[in-house]
Protein backbone atom coordinates (compact mmCIF):
# COMPACT_ATOMS: atom_id res chain seq x y z
CA UNK A 1 0.00 0.00 0.00
CA UNK A 2 1.75 3.04 -1.33
CA UNK A 3 -0.42 5.68 1.26
CA UNK A 4 -1.12 4.32 4.97
CA UNK A 5 -4.79 5.68 4.44
CA UNK A 6 -5.57 4.42 1.13
CA UNK A 7 -8.80 2.80 1.13
CA UNK A 8 -10.91 0.64 -1.63
CA UNK A 9 -14.44 0.49 -2.65
CA UNK A 10 -16.47 -1.02 -5.44
CA UNK A 11 -19.36 0.97 -7.01
CA UNK A 12 -21.84 -0.14 -9.23
CA UNK A 13 -25.21 0.95 -10.69
CA UNK A 14 -28.13 0.16 -13.27
CA UNK A 15 -26.81 3.24 -15.71
CA UNK A 16 -23.99 5.50 -15.73
CA UNK A 17 -23.32 8.93 -18.19
CA UNK A 18 -20.23 10.57 -17.70
CA UNK A 19 -21.28 13.09 -19.91
CA UNK A 20 -18.59 13.73 -23.22
CA UNK A 21 -18.95 17.41 -23.10
CA UNK A 22 -18.14 17.36 -26.87
CA UNK A 23 -21.84 15.83 -27.52
CA UNK A 24 -23.80 18.35 -25.15
CA UNK A 25 -23.71 20.86 -28.45
CA UNK A 26 -26.81 19.79 -29.79
CA UNK A 27 -28.90 18.83 -26.64
CA UNK A 28 -28.02 15.85 -26.30
CA UNK A 29 -25.47 13.61 -24.01
CA UNK A 30 -23.11 10.70 -24.91
CA UNK A 31 -21.21 9.22 -22.10
CA UNK A 32 -17.43 8.32 -22.16
CA UNK A 33 -16.99 5.37 -22.25
CA UNK A 34 -15.15 5.11 -18.65
CA UNK A 35 -14.99 6.93 -15.77
CA UNK A 36 -13.54 10.03 -15.14
CA UNK A 37 -11.05 10.93 -12.47
CA UNK A 38 -13.52 13.84 -11.22
CA UNK A 39 -16.73 11.73 -11.63
CA UNK A 40 -14.54 9.20 -9.28
CA UNK A 41 -14.23 12.12 -7.21
CA UNK A 42 -17.20 13.09 -6.73
CA UNK A 43 -18.23 9.81 -5.51
CA UNK A 44 -15.93 9.63 -2.89
CA UNK A 45 -16.62 13.08 -1.71
CA UNK A 46 -20.58 11.82 -1.54
CA UNK A 47 -19.43 9.40 0.86
CA UNK A 48 -17.28 11.16 3.23
CA UNK A 49 -15.99 14.64 2.65
CA UNK A 50 -14.66 17.81 4.69
CA UNK A 51 -12.93 21.03 3.19
CA UNK A 52 -9.66 19.81 5.10
CA UNK A 53 -8.91 16.79 3.25
CA UNK A 54 -8.63 16.23 -0.89
CA UNK A 55 -8.91 13.28 -2.30
CA UNK A 56 -6.84 11.42 -5.06
CA UNK A 57 -8.20 8.72 -7.15
CA UNK A 58 -5.28 6.55 -7.13
CA UNK A 59 -6.79 3.90 -10.20
CA UNK A 60 -9.89 2.31 -10.84
CA UNK A 61 -10.82 -1.44 -12.16
CA UNK A 62 -13.39 -1.75 -15.26
CA UNK A 63 -15.36 -5.03 -13.50
CA UNK A 64 -17.82 -5.56 -16.41
CA UNK A 65 -17.62 -5.42 -20.43
CA UNK A 66 -18.17 -2.13 -21.26
CA UNK A 67 -21.78 -1.80 -22.95
CA UNK A 68 -23.85 1.21 -23.96
CA UNK A 69 -26.99 1.66 -24.27
CA UNK A 70 -29.14 4.64 -25.99
CA UNK A 71 -32.73 6.04 -24.64
CA UNK A 72 -35.28 8.79 -26.10
CA UNK A 73 -35.57 11.24 -23.34
CA UNK A 74 -37.54 14.84 -23.21
CA UNK A 75 -35.62 17.27 -21.38
CA UNK A 76 -37.52 20.65 -20.40
CA UNK A 77 -36.97 23.97 -22.03
CA UNK A 78 -35.79 26.28 -20.15
CA UNK A 79 -38.09 29.06 -19.53
CA UNK A 80 -40.88 27.16 -20.65
CA UNK A 81 -42.34 24.33 -18.35
CA UNK A 82 -44.28 22.84 -20.73
CA UNK A 83 -42.61 22.42 -23.77
CA UNK A 84 -39.77 19.95 -24.03
CA UNK A 85 -37.61 18.56 -27.31
CA UNK A 86 -36.74 14.56 -27.88
CA UNK A 87 -33.13 13.66 -27.28
CA UNK A 88 -31.42 10.41 -27.21
CA UNK A 89 -28.65 10.26 -24.39
CA UNK A 90 -26.12 7.23 -24.46
CA UNK A 91 -25.63 5.45 -21.13
CA UNK A 92 -22.97 2.79 -19.81
CA UNK A 93 -25.43 -0.43 -18.92
CA UNK A 94 -24.81 -2.19 -15.92
CA UNK A 95 -21.38 -0.85 -15.11
CA UNK A 96 -19.08 -2.03 -11.80
CA UNK A 97 -16.04 -0.64 -10.70
CA UNK A 98 -13.44 -1.17 -7.81
CA UNK A 99 -12.04 2.40 -6.96
CA UNK A 100 -8.76 2.72 -4.90
CA UNK A 101 -8.10 6.30 -3.39
CA UNK A 102 -6.32 7.79 -0.43
CA UNK A 103 -6.43 11.32 0.86
CA UNK A 104 -4.54 14.14 1.80
CA UNK A 105 -4.56 17.16 3.89
CA UNK A 106 -5.87 20.64 1.88
CA UNK A 107 -2.44 22.63 1.72
CA UNK A 108 -4.36 25.53 0.99
CA UNK A 109 -7.06 25.98 3.63
CA UNK A 110 -4.15 26.36 6.59
CA UNK A 111 -7.39 27.96 8.27
CA UNK A 112 -8.46 24.49 8.96
CA UNK A 113 -5.72 22.89 10.46
CA UNK A 114 -7.78 22.00 13.42
CA UNK A 115 -9.48 19.63 11.47
CA UNK A 116 -6.13 17.65 10.94
CA UNK A 117 -6.58 13.98 12.25
CA UNK A 118 -5.33 11.68 9.49
CA UNK A 119 -6.54 8.33 11.63
CA UNK A 120 -10.02 9.56 12.30
CA UNK A 121 -11.10 10.88 8.99
CA UNK A 122 -10.18 7.42 7.61
CA UNK A 123 -11.74 5.95 10.16
CA UNK A 124 -15.19 7.65 9.50
CA UNK A 125 -14.16 7.43 5.69
CA UNK A 126 -14.17 3.06 6.19
CA UNK A 127 -17.61 3.53 8.31
CA UNK A 128 -19.20 5.37 5.77
CA UNK A 129 -18.08 3.35 2.52
CA UNK A 130 -19.04 0.07 4.44
CA UNK A 131 -22.83 2.71 5.36
CA UNK A 132 -23.35 3.25 1.73
CA UNK A 133 -22.16 6.68 1.90
CA UNK A 134 -23.51 9.71 3.93
CA UNK A 135 -24.99 11.63 1.06
CA UNK A 136 -26.53 10.01 -2.22
CA UNK A 137 -24.04 8.56 -5.06
CA UNK A 138 -24.46 9.28 -8.82
CA UNK A 139 -22.90 7.79 -11.37
CA UNK A 140 -22.18 10.75 -13.13
CA UNK A 141 -25.98 12.26 -12.84
CA UNK A 142 -28.52 12.25 -10.73
CA UNK A 143 -30.90 9.69 -12.89
CA UNK A 144 -28.29 7.23 -12.20
CA UNK A 145 -28.01 5.99 -8.97
CA UNK A 146 -24.91 4.41 -7.43
CA UNK A 147 -24.66 1.83 -4.71
CA UNK A 148 -21.07 1.27 -2.71
CA UNK A 149 -19.61 -1.10 -0.59
CA UNK A 150 -15.56 -1.86 0.52
CA UNK A 151 -13.86 -4.40 -1.18
CA UNK A 152 -10.25 -5.27 -1.41
CA UNK A 153 -8.79 -3.85 -4.69
CA UNK A 154 -8.16 -6.77 -7.94
CA UNK A 155 -9.42 -9.96 -5.74
CA UNK A 156 -12.91 -10.23 -7.84
CA UNK A 157 -13.15 -11.74 -11.03
CA UNK A 158 -12.91 -8.67 -13.96
CA UNK A 159 -13.99 -9.20 -17.26
CA UNK A 160 -10.83 -7.73 -18.23
CA UNK A 161 -8.62 -9.41 -16.55
CA UNK A 162 -7.04 -11.46 -18.91
CA UNK A 163 -7.28 -9.22 -22.16
CA UNK A 164 -3.87 -8.48 -23.60
CA UNK A 165 -2.78 -5.47 -24.35
CA UNK A 166 -3.70 -1.59 -23.56
CA UNK A 167 -7.14 -0.04 -24.57
CA UNK A 168 -6.49 3.77 -25.21
CA UNK A 169 -9.79 6.01 -24.92
CA UNK A 170 -8.08 9.28 -26.86
CA UNK A 171 -8.30 12.57 -25.35
CA UNK A 172 -10.48 12.76 -21.91
CA UNK A 173 -11.93 15.15 -19.18
CA UNK A 174 -9.32 14.50 -16.39
CA UNK A 175 -10.95 16.80 -13.79
CA UNK A 176 -11.35 20.42 -12.73
CA UNK A 177 -8.97 22.32 -10.80
CA UNK A 178 -10.64 24.60 -8.11
CA UNK A 179 -9.27 27.44 -6.41
CA UNK A 180 -9.63 25.86 -3.15
CA UNK A 181 -7.27 22.62 -4.27
CA UNK A 182 -4.94 24.91 -6.13
CA UNK A 183 -4.57 28.08 -4.63
CA UNK A 184 -5.41 30.03 -8.05
CA UNK A 185 -8.30 32.26 -8.06
CA UNK A 186 -9.53 30.63 -11.58
CA UNK A 187 -11.37 27.46 -12.37
CA UNK A 188 -9.42 25.21 -14.88
CA UNK A 189 -10.20 21.37 -16.67
CA UNK A 190 -7.69 19.20 -17.12
CA UNK A 191 -7.24 16.55 -20.00
CA UNK A 192 -5.69 13.74 -20.50
CA UNK A 193 -5.36 9.87 -22.55
CA UNK A 194 -6.14 7.15 -20.23
CA UNK A 195 -4.94 3.47 -21.24
CA UNK A 196 -6.84 0.63 -19.67
CA UNK A 197 -4.22 -2.54 -19.04
CA UNK A 198 -6.42 -5.72 -17.88
CA UNK A 199 -9.18 -3.37 -16.79
CA UNK A 200 -7.26 -1.47 -14.84
CA UNK A 201 -6.97 2.68 -15.00
CA UNK A 202 -4.03 4.19 -13.39
CA UNK A 203 -4.76 7.74 -12.60
CA UNK A 204 -2.04 10.66 -12.78
CA UNK A 205 -1.74 13.27 -9.88
CA UNK A 206 -3.50 16.93 -10.69
CA UNK A 207 -0.41 18.47 -10.98
CA UNK A 208 0.94 15.88 -12.95
CA UNK A 209 -1.75 16.80 -15.78
CA UNK A 210 -0.05 19.35 -18.58
CA UNK A 211 -3.04 19.39 -20.96
CA UNK A 212 -4.96 22.35 -18.71
CA UNK A 213 -7.02 25.01 -20.24
CA UNK A 214 -8.44 27.62 -17.89
CA UNK A 215 -12.14 28.40 -18.26
CA UNK A 216 -12.75 31.42 -16.24
CA UNK A 217 -12.01 33.44 -12.85
CA UNK A 218 -13.04 31.80 -9.54
CA UNK A 219 -12.84 32.67 -5.68
CA UNK A 220 -12.02 29.69 -3.09
CA UNK A 221 -15.24 29.41 -0.71
CA UNK A 222 -14.45 30.65 2.42
CA UNK A 223 -14.83 28.20 5.66
CA UNK A 224 -14.55 29.15 9.33
CA UNK A 225 -13.52 26.45 11.16
CA UNK A 226 -16.40 26.81 13.79
CA UNK A 227 -18.67 26.30 10.85
CA UNK A 228 -18.26 22.77 10.04
CA UNK A 229 -18.60 20.04 12.29
CA UNK A 230 -14.71 19.54 13.84
CA UNK A 231 -13.71 15.55 13.05
CA UNK A 232 -12.90 14.47 16.52
CA UNK A 233 -16.48 15.69 17.57
CA UNK A 234 -18.04 13.58 14.51
CA UNK A 235 -16.11 10.62 14.97
CA UNK A 236 -17.10 10.37 18.67
CA UNK A 237 -20.98 10.96 17.77
CA UNK A 238 -20.28 7.79 15.06
CA UNK A 239 -18.39 5.98 18.27
CA UNK A 240 -21.76 6.55 20.43
CA UNK A 241 -23.77 4.94 17.94
CA UNK A 242 -22.02 1.86 17.97
CA UNK A 243 -22.52 1.42 21.33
Amino acid sequence: MKYKNQISFRVEGEYALFTDPLTKMGGEKMTYQVPTYQALKGITESIYWKPSIVYYIDEVRVMKSIQMESKGMRPMKYNDSGASDLAYYTYLKKPVYEVKVHFEFNQHRPDLKGDWNEDKHYQILKRSIKAGGRRDIFLGTRECQGYVEPVEFGVAKGDYDVYEGELHFGTMVHGLSYPDETGKDELAVRLWHPIMEKGIIQFPRPEACTLVRPLRTMQAKPFELSEIEPVDQLFESLEQEVE
